[in-house]
Parts: C-alpha cells; structure tokens; sequence
C-alpha cells in the first residue's frame, strides 16, 4: 500500500488512477492522516444472454424414451 501527499496526489492524479486499476491500494494522506484510499473497483457481475447457449446443446427426439438398461426396474 502506498502512501502520497495530498499535494503530490494532485500533480500524480491520473498515474495513481492507472495504479489503482492495476490493483495497487493508494492512501492519500494530509497532515500525517489517513484521508482517502483509491481502490479498484471488482467488475461488475453482468447477467447471463438469454439464448447464448442455442446450439450448444443437443437434444434427441427419443430423450425421454426409457433405457434398455432399466426395463427390469420399472413397473
């Protein structure tokens, strides 16, 4: 964690926003305390594209049709 000067945080600005989104925890302090802490976001859950998985999947006209294996198992 890096620790800068609220002066030399305003004439660093925009290398210590690249810094903070490469993963880097940045403290701004003023007079010796601890003011303000850059951190990068986590990105943002986005929701699943409904359709995204058509033809991915294979379904068989006889899927419901009961295995072989089985037939001495059922009623």
């Amino acid at each position: 964690m890096q620790k800068i000067n609220i002066d030399e945080a305003v004439q660093n600005l925009s290398a210590l926003i690249e810094a903070a989104i490469s993963g880097e925890e940045i403290l701004i302090v003023k007079d010796e305390q601890s003011i303000v802490k850059l951190t990068p976001i986590s990105a943002v859950k986005r929701l699943p594209l409904l359709g995204s998985a058509k033809d991915l999947i294979i379904r068989y006209e006889d899927h419901n049709k009961p295995s072989e294996d089985f037939k001495d198992f059922m009623l």
